[in-house]
């Protein structure tokens, strides 16, 4: 009935099905929802009219994604917002540290620390568009290896090691906030790389947000889909293999633990074995507030970020992430803020507000974490609470029961450690194939991993093109 059928309309599995229909071939999207998107849904959570965005917010690698800036998705309604700056991070005493999107702006307020900054950013901010390709992607050899070899001898490290290289506790602070974002201990391996990856990010691309809402890129991604011929069926949760129809491909935007369930019959026991042993992260808790006016932050200058990273010093970050790999859950925790009424009037109406906030804790909990997370804002913000009008609170198991790809919380599809992240679900080796005829993962339990990029079922669909119908560099129409 068709040539692929891609079971989960994440930007992942939106990504894998543009790209197979980019070729002619005719593709079936299902989704068990009854809307499109994954993590990126945006609802009126409490009062008509008030939109947040239920999970992703803020989309650094949705606007430097190699593929998704390819396709001409402005034309289907997806308009990206630049707010005055990428992100901020306050520190007590009314201080705060900003990231502009100017380098050489950022680099000078960090005084002492600006040679560093320079050295450790300039290079990947310079290459931005070679290097991409080869940051999203899987294990290999890349396309740019002196450059990729220059950035992974930082990557690999510990944030806690390369922050210790800087002199001043706001650029520790500004770095530990971005590399916090890869939910993990701080003094693990590889969280540099989340670092630099999304800090060089925020002067070549910005941290930039959907106008309307983050739906606004799955919903951009189907209406371009379905001129190219494709077909979307919502409200279908697959649970065997018997439902799908048939196909020469299917691509699964699933975490290992849902496609062992519907399809894990069909896996030597070898391989299901690995999948049962796949490790999931973090959880997260999340609070969606209407404000009657923007955050009176002590700094000023942090309600002109999309993005504010609220925990406080480079050692208070580290105990907060050191706390919830210990499954145990932070008294003073890193609080992810995201600020979109500030910059799109779409949100809300009248003169109110909305605001985005979530911290880390461990998988699975139940716990209600607003005091917490409000106890934070409020040190940098004071009033903050005076101006709430209304909150809507997720834990971590309300996440899993929104979306099955959240397993106990994690938002990323699977921890990315310096065990998972080169070999997620399985190998290194064409990590996107099972062993099962035609079958293949696309999500971001598979390279380059979690993040709103697309990537993940772009290399899906590459590796389809060529395995199962025959495709290579010759006779391909579409090429990033």
């Amino acid at each position: 009935m068709y040539d692929a059928v891609i079971i989960g309309s994440g930007p992942n599995g939106m990504a894998a099905a543009v790209r197979l229909a980019l070729e002619g071939l005719s593709v079936k999207v299902i989704e068990g929802s009854d809307t499109i998107g994954g993590g990126t849904r945006t609802q009126e959570l409490m009062r008509p009219g008030y939109f947040h965005d239920v999970c992703s917010a803020i989309h650094p690698m949705g606007m430097g994604s190699p593929f998704l800036k390819k396709l001409p998705l402005e034309k289907y309604g997806l308009e990206w917002i630049q707010p005055d700056y990428p992100m901020a991070h306050p520190l007590d005493d009314g201080k705060a540290v900003i990231q502009y999107r100017d380098l050489d702006q950022t680099a000078e307020a960090l005084g002492p620390d600006a040679r560093r900054y320079r050295r450790l950013i300039k290079p990947m901010v310079d290459n931005w568009e070679k290097m991409a390709p080869d940051l999203m992607a899987p294990l290999g050899f890349p396309a740019n290896p002196v450059r990729l070899a220059a950035f992974g001898l930082n990557a690999v490290k510990p944030a806690s090691l390369l922050a210790s290289g800087y002199k001043t506790e706001e650029a520790k602070a500004l770095f530990g906030g971005i590399a916090a974002h890869s939910i993990l201990p701080l003094n693990q391996p590889l969280t540099s790389a989340i670092g630099l990856v999304l800090g060089a990010a925020g002067h070549a691309v910005g941290w930039p947000l959907p106008k309307k809402g983050s739906y606004m890129i799955a919903e951009s991604m189907a209406s371009y889909f379905r001129e190219l011929g494709g077909e979307i069926e919502t409200g279908n949760m697959i649970r065997s293999f018997d439902e799908i129809p048939p196909a020469k491909a299917v691509l699964f935007d699933l975490t290992p633990r849902q496609v062992l369930g519907i399809t894990g019959e069909n896996f030597p026991g070898r391989y299901r074995k690995k999948l049962e042993n796949y490790k999931y992260g973090a959880g997260v808790f999340k609070i969606d507030y209407i404000l009657k006016e923007p955050v009176p932050w002590a700094n000023p200058e942090c309600a002109k970020a999309g993005t504010v990273h609220v925990g406080g010093t480079f050692a208070e970050l580290m105990e907060s992430e050191k706390t919830m790999e210990a499954k145990r859950h932070a008294e003073k925790p890193y609080v992810l803020v995201a600020q979109q009424s500030n910059f799109d009037a779409t949100r809300t109406p009248n003169n109110d507000h909305t605001l985005w906030a979530y911290c880390h804790v461990p998988s699975g909990s139940t716990k209600d974490m607003t005091e917490e997370i409000e106890n934070q804002i409020e040190r940098f913000a004071p009033g903050f609470r005076d101006v709430i009008l209304e909150k809507h609170t997720m834990h971590a198991m309300d996440f899993q029961a929104y979306n099955p790809n959240y397993i106990g919380g994690d938002i990323i599809g699977g921890k990315q450690d310096i065990r998972q992240q080169f070999t997620r679900p399985v190998s290194w080796y064409k990590p996107y194939k099972t062993p099962q005829k035609g079958v293949y993962f696309c999500s971001s339990s598979a390279p380059p991993g979690g993040g709103v990029h697309g990537m993940c079922g772009f290399h899906a669909a590459e590796l389809a093109l060529r395995d199962e119908f025959g495709f290579n560099s010759r006779n391909l129409k579409f090429s990033i």
